[in-house]
């Protein structure tokens, strides 16, 4: 596991559930109709309490799917809000919940779901607060992924960017599976964040101003046809907000605290 922590490496025994958190599992989806149930089929019995579905205005029958597949809670906003927007409601109901532990897993198929345990067991054994799954592990076996080159480029670029600013080391922040303690979604301000893909960059930087535990551990993903992605012009577009959000960073270390985005959720 990567963590932003220098303590150096951690034990074998740490990484063993101290206790039995609930895990609410949350999908932000979008015309996931043809990959939710193969999604589903990856998630282990018993290594989640909750399933939560957004459907964000979809084209096709996502909702119909979903509720067949008997997911408990499926909700569907009556007009597209973007990916940011539709996370905001699946967090919003995750709260809902007794969960100790919140799951974000894309329903398009590209993330393993089976590796649950060991996104909420780093949690649970109170190494980190938030895990973030790394795509990024070889060039070669990225790219043999499916991934496009420029997406590759690109996340190499802003992650280097975002450990300088941020003052960690982390292998990949631009992942769509994703774990969170219950007290990182209760303090970090999320209805601030923007609506658009760039509410992940600015989630992440909301973690660090609060000062929670970040880290991350491997997934394998698949590219496939019908996995989720986004043009060009709008990860140049993402990308520049990424920037934009680690700019407002540093202005607020300087002093300038006065943002919304970076005060605690009240």
């Amino acid at each position: 596991m990567s963590t932003s922590s220098d303590s150096g490496s951690v034990p074998a025994e740490a990484v063993a559930p101290r206790y039995d958190p609930k895990v609410c599992v949350v999908m932000p989806a979008y015309n996931a109709a043809s990959t939710l149930e193969a999604t589903l089929q990856r998630l282990q019995p018993g290594s989640f309490d909750y399933l939560v579905l957004v459907d964000d205005a979809s084209s096709d029958n996502t909702v119909e799917v979903a509720r067949r597949l008997g997911i408990d809670v499926v909700h569907a906003h009556a007009e597209n809000r973007g990916y940011g927007g539709n996370q905001k409601s699946c967090y919003r109901l995750a709260l809902e919940t007794d969960a100790d532990v919140v799951v974000m897993l894309h329903p398009d198929n590209q993330y393993d779901g089976s590796l649950v345990p060991y996104m909420t067991g780093f949690i649970a054994a109170d190494v980190v607060d938030v895990v973030l799954g790394n795509r990024i592990r070889r060039r070669d076996e990225v790219l043999k992924g499916g991934m496009p080159r420029f997406k590759y480029l690109a996340n190499r670029f802003l992650t280097i960017v975002e450990n300088v600013i941020l003052g960690l080391n982390l292998p990949e922040y631009h992942t769509g599976f994703r774990a969170y303690h219950r007290r990182v979604l209760e303090t970090v301000d999320f209805d601030a964040c923007s609506e658009d893909f760039v509410f992940d960059s600015e989630f992440i930087v909301q973690a660090r101003v609060h000062e929670f535990r970040i880290g991350a551990v491997p997934v394998p993903t698949y590219y496939g046809p019908e996995s989720s992605s986004i043009s060009l012009e709008r990860s140049t577009k993402y990308g520049l907000e990424t920037l934009w959000a680690l700019a407002r960073y540093m202005m607020y270390r300087m002093g300038r605290r006065g943002q919304r985005i970076f005060q605690p959720r009240s």
